[in-house]
């Protein structure tokens, strides 16, 4: 059954398979609110009309998580999303941390031949420039496993494999730090007080805060 949604409706969709695969749990009204900034009652709306939809399981003081017809159009824009994303950097040249909110606008268009067809183009792609798996076209999707830098025990070394927060600042961050995809890092500290750490990458020693840490996937 092909289903004729906003942009807004696909978006709710993204958010709450995305925040759901990060907690494995229903997910709650003010985690879609932050995730999508905007109040907690326009979200109790959209859920209700996703709901209403079939798209979206809803149970009070419980939360709400896709059903299987509402996860396959969240995979496809993730998808979408995702590939016009690789576009943008390998193709157009654009910095990694300037590429989410165009991918944003491209991934709504209702062409799944375009998407294919990009797909082929990229020379299909297994990771978008953030770290983040692509699914294929059949919606397969193999999601990192959740091992972030703050795990790492000191003198232990880890490759970088994705981000959590694709956020420009932090990206920017990052390329100012020196840390990218594929990036060795030594971990040499870990401060008991804030949980900063001391990393060495590249023979250059430099400090993170916890929460830079906490949103950097690795390899160990």
């Amino acid at each position: 059954m092909k289903f004729n949604l906003s942009q807004a409706e696909e978006n709710y969709l993204k958010a709450i398979y995305s925040i759901g695969i990060d907690t494995g749990k229903s997910v709650n009204t003010n985690q879609i609110a932050l995730k999508m900034k905007t109040k907690a009652s326009s979200v109790t709306d959209m859920v209700k009309k996703l709901s209403d939809k079939g798209l979206v399981e809803h149970k009070k003081y419980k939360g709400a998580l896709v059903t299987s017809k509402g996860e396959s159009i969240a995979v496809s824009t993730l998808r979408s999303h995702r590939l016009w994303e690789c576009f943008l950097v390998d193709t157009l040249e654009f910095n990694w941390d300037e590429v989410h909110d165009i991918a944003e606008q491209l991934e709504h268009i209702k062409s799944d031949s375009l998407v294919d067809r990009l797909d082929k183009f990229l020379n299909f792609p297994s990771y978008d420039p953030h770290g983040d798996p692509i699914p294929d076209k059949n919606g397969v999707i193999e999601h990192h496993k959740n091992v972030m830098l703050s795990s790492v025990d000191p003198e232990a070394s880890c490759i970088v494999i994705g981000v959590k927060d694709s956020s420009s600042s932090f990206l920017k961050f990052l390329d100012n730090a020196g840390i990218c995809l594929g990036k060795k890092i030594k971990v040499l500290t870990v401060e008991d007080f804030d949980q900063s750490m001391q990393l060495e990458i590249e023979s250059k020693v430099i400090t993170v805060s916890h929460q830079i840490s906490k949103n950097l996937y690795v390899k160990k």
